[in-house]
């Protein structure tokens, strides 16, 4: 298979199908209902206020948003705001995400490239910017060994991605049309029967037999290899390099014009949590598990969390070429109609940090702010 392959993402709609309506509501994340989290992150003692008071925070509970869930567990993220505060609150879902930021519900999100990509084409390039990179990687396509040996055997299979349009689901359509096979994009019929689910639901589907596979981030793909599945192929294998960005983070451009100190604020305290991760791999790991029992009310086991985490690379790069492909497939795939993606990129606070780190200035493919 040729190189930039498949942003492989969420999707296939089974002809066991789950209802539409409940597939805009499954889940991207592993976890909870979105929710205001019970615990909100302290203002940093005697810190200066910014020019907000507060600043709302979005993500998913998965280890794909290792940023968010380290930096708000140990706080780096507050440090950097003084006295302006952070709320935080978790969605299973990229498009309630952006619906939230659309509303104002929430300020700043981490989250996937297609809702990113969804949003702001949807909003006629009004709506939000891409501040910076969070994490590549962590996408996995796992199967039943007794019945798919090979990327072949798939052919005929019900293969689950977590939602219709979706980052993972995107990429699975387009490795699917690689392959020469036909698929509904809406309806997930064709070659490949593409079943969306939510990823709290599908390791039980598979475990009952009512699904083959599944192309899911981690930490699902290493749930279902505890429950017997194998990983036939690992999404980062098709891609230059091995990278394509998983998360990014995003902002509202109404409070990027409004407060662009708070912005900076939390682009510092993510750059600082990137670098005690990746500095400190197995506390980090310790905290992000913390933060998922916060939030769901158990940890990870660590069968599930070794391999899950192993396969994440946590970076502050945007990987904005990456980006640009996967809004190709979306295309392709004929779930987005052809996007102007010019200025969805705002770089220039991140480049400015990382600048005063002694560090190199991460590229926005072209598509940055003029």
């Amino acid at each position: 298979m040729p190189a930039p392959r498949s942003t492989v993402r969420r999707g296939l709609a089974a002809a066991a199908a789950l209802p539409l309506l409940a597939l805009a509501a499954t889940a991207c994340g592993y976890g909870s209902e979105a929710k205001d989290d019970d615990a909100k992150t302290n203002v940093s003692a005697g810190g200066k206020k910014l020019s907000s008071d507060t600043v709302k925070i979005g993500y998913f509970p998965n280890l794909t948003h290792a940023t968010a869930l380290v930096g708000i567990q140990e706080g780096t993220i507050q440090k950097e705001l003084g006295g302006t505060k952070v709320e935080s609150t978790t969605f299973n879902a990229g498009p309630s995400e952006i619906e939230a930021l659309n509303a104002g519900s929430i300020d700043i999100g981490f989250i996937g490239p297609s809702p990113s990509i969804n949003g702001f084409s949807k909003s006629q390039g009004k709506g939000l910017r891409i501040i910076s990179g969070s994490a590549s990687g962590g996408v996995k396509l796992v199967v039943n060994p007794d019945k798919i040996k090979t990327l072949d055997d798939l052919k005929g299979k019900k293969i689950a991605t977590p939602q219709l349009g979706n980052t993972q689901d995107v990429a699975f359509l387009n490795w699917i049309s690689e392959k020469g096979w036909k698929v509904d994009a809406q309806s997930g019929k064709g070659d490949v029967s593409v079943v969306r689910s939510d990823n709290k639901v599908t390791p039980d589907a598979y475990k009952s037999g009512d699904l083959d596979g599944a192309w899911v981030p981690e930490p699902t793909a290493s749930k279902l290899v505890s429950e017997g599945a194998k990983v036939l192929l690992d999404e980062k294998d098709l891609w230059p390099d091995k990278k394509f960005v998983i998360t990014n983070i995003i902002v509202s451009q109404k409070f990027l014009d409004e407060h662009p100190d708070v912005v900076e604020a939390v682009l510092k305290g993510s750059v600082s949590t990137n670098k005690w991760i990746n500095a400190n791999p197995d506390e980090a790991k310790a905290s992000a598990n913390k933060a998922l029992e916060t939030l769901s009310g158990k940890p990870l086991p660590q069968e599930i969390l070794d391999p899950a985490w192993e396969s994440i690379e946590i970076t502050d790069d945007p990987l904005a070429e990456t980006l640009k492909t996967q809004a190709g497939y979306s295309v392709k795939s004929g779930l987005l109609e052809e996007p102007n993606l010019q200025g969805i990129y705002d770089l220039g606070p991140l480049n400015k940090i990382l600048k005063a780190d002694g560090r190199p200035e991460v590229a926005d493919a072209g598509l940055g702010v003029k």
